[in-house]
């Protein structure tokens, strides 16, 4: 089926009889292929009688090549798979085997990709970026210390860079454009904090998809925002490069050093919201983060601090 669609990538009109002829199968098995192709990766194929098949859209599939083409200066190591569960999930594994970090993972597709709280993030065939670095952090708690802020720096500038110039961050582990949401982040831990451990950086960014059913939440994609699809491989290599450059001052600086930037790209600085644990709610004013990354809100006057995994903001309705 992967073979089909490498020829059909093109975005140009192909007969069943050269589709067939290219594969050594019949055109009805070519026509089965085709209805697997829509129904299995979501990806919509015009049928015109006298002239073929054709994408909707043409595809340019990730290559590690092409990658460093675009970042001669990243070094990670790459792996590329057509479809994993999820990208993070995969790189726990390969941290798990023996893998020697920093490395890159990199899909086209996952089946079971996961967001914050255990939500699915849906990860469409060869239309978005599924992206998990792994980093080897030696020198104890200070290099997580805001690190998840970090991350959607760099995922910030890299969408600017793409021409997605309303994006901005929303604390957490999200990057909006408006109310919508564009790209998230999820960091993983295995090993010792205070010693030696390996961290994920999961990152999903909303590339080319333009449909998603399944998806509860508003959202946008580059190419809604900007009109004109996006080069996969570009985008990755320009997220690399950010994340290289952010990284290495996050090291140098611990979070403190970032602090005032992503403040100022916070989308709800100052505004009413209600932060929500569980069934808990409480409702403030955001003043910030603290050197740590942690949530500052003014909860009836008084400033309070607010930090985890489970915590979940919201605007108000009179915000």
């Amino acid at each position: 089926m992967l073979t089909l669609l490498k020829l059909l990538k093109d975005g140009r009109f192909h007969s069943g009889e050269a589709l067939g002829a290219a594969l050594g199968v019949s055109r009805s098995a070519v026509w089965k292929q085709l209805q697997h192709l829509e129904a299995e990766l979501n990806l919509p194929i015009h049928k015109v009688r006298g002239k073929g098949y054709q994408l909707a859209s043409p595809l340019v599939f990730l290559a590690a090549e092409d990658i460093a083409l675009n970042a001669p200066s990243l070094t990670w190591p790459i792996c590329i798979s057509d479809s994993v569960d999820s990208t993070n999930a995969e790189a726990l594994r390969l941290v798990d085997a023996g893998h020697s970090a920093p490395f890159l993972v990199l899909a086209e597709q996952q089946t079971a990709g996961r967001g914050r709280r255990g939500r699915k993030w849906v990860s469409p065939y060869a239309q978005n970026v599924y992206y998990s670095l792994v980093l080897r952090i030696e020198s104890g708690l200070r290099q997580l210390e805001g690190l998840s802020l970090v991350v959607g720096l760099a995922v910030m500038q890299a969408l600017r860079e793409s021409g997605v110039q309303g994006a901005a961050l929303k604390w957490p582990n999200d990057v909006l454009v408006g109310q919508k949401k564009i790209a998230g982040i999820l960091l993983e831990l295995v090993g010792d904090p205070a010693d030696i451990c390996h961290v994920v950086l999961g990152i999903g960014i909303n590339v080319n998809m333009q449909r998603a059913d399944e998806v509860d939440q508003q959202w946008t994609s580059i190419q809604l925002q900007t009109g004109s699809p996006v080069n996969r491989n570009a985008l990755v290599a320009q997220l690399g490069l950010q994340l290289q450059g952010y990284l290495e001052r996050h090291r140098q600086g611990g979070f403190v050093a970032l602090k005032d930037e992503w403040e100022q790209n916070h989308a709800w600085q100052g505004r009413s919201v209600s932060l929500i644990a569980g069934v808990s709610q409480v409702d403030g004013v955001v003043l910030g983060v603290d050197h740590q990354g942690a949530l500052r809100l003014s909860v009836d006057g008084v400033e309070k601090i607010y930090s985890g995994g489970e915590l979940s903001l919201r605007l108000r309705d009179d915000s």
